[in-house]
């Protein structure tokens, strides 16, 4: 059914990069943050294409920042989850970030992917269960101002990582919690992920994993090193395989 075996009856699809391209967005506001930071530093900046996919893609913000700056050779204190985002911590970037990104999403212009948002509406009207999960904290405002709401039953993101103490991506609490809130096992579920991280949370929890490449080049193989069963550039495509 709409390309997934037979035993799958959810879907739990990321966000950014598999139904919204707000991964463009992130990846913009991700580079202005690091670029400032290293600048001042007097470090070589930010490489949006292999720093982004390596260290930041699909990671909760804070170890995104920390996992970033370690491969760099730094080390910043913590923090707590109000620091301004001018402060030189784990925590201040990670807000320094997501200002950024609330000024792009507000500027508008977001549209889901097409196929995306068809694969959504067709997997709704057969009956499969669907919940998003994502580590980003603005996955409702993204979710609702794309009209994508009316077809998900679950969320689980970035606010649900912190309230349940969550462990975000690469491990496998996020896939888990979605698959509870759905009432079905992860066997029988397909994670739908463009990113490394996502890719291989989604097989540490046993589920089916569907990548989604979107960047081409080596990706691709490397979604099926981190865990893919399948690998397709487009939801389009699971369309078409339609039984």
């Amino acid at each position: 059914m709409l390309g997934l075996p037979d035993h799958v009856s959810a879907c739990l699809f990321d966000l950014d990069g598999v139904l919204t391209p707000t991964a463009v967005i992130h990846n913009k506001a991700w580079t202005a943050t690091f670029d400032e930071f290293l600048r001042a530093r007097g470090l070589p900046g930010f490489d949006p294409v292999h720093d982004y996919n390596d260290y930041v893609d699909g990671k909760p913000r804070e170890a995104g920042v920390r996992d970033f700056l370690s491969s760099r050779g730094i080390s910043l204190p913590e923090g707590t989850a109000d620091d301004p985002p001018d402060a030189q911590t784990v925590n201040g970037l990670g807000n320094r970030k997501n200002v950024l990104l609330l000024k792009l999403l507000e500027q508008g212009g977001l549209e889901p992917y097409p196929s995306s948002a068809e694969y959504l509406r067709r997997a709704k009207e057969v009956g499969l269960r669907r919940a998003v999960v994502s580590s980003s904290a603005n996955t409702l405002q993204v979710i609702t101002s794309t009209g994508l709401d009316q077809y998900l039953e679950a969320r689980v993101d970035g606010v649900t990582i912190r309230e349940r103490g969550l462990k975000g991506k690469p491990a496998p609490d996020t896939f888990l919690e979605a698959a509870r809130e759905l009432g079905v096992e992860p066997a029988r579920a397909a994670v739908f992920e463009d990113a490394l991280a996502g890719v291989a949370a989604g097989r540490a929890g046993g589920f089916f994993v569907v990548g989604v490449d979107r960047v081409g080049g080596d990706h691709a193989e490397d979604l099926r090193r981190s865990g893919a069963d399948v690998v397709v550039p487009d939801l389009g495509q699971l369309l078409e395989e339609r039984s």
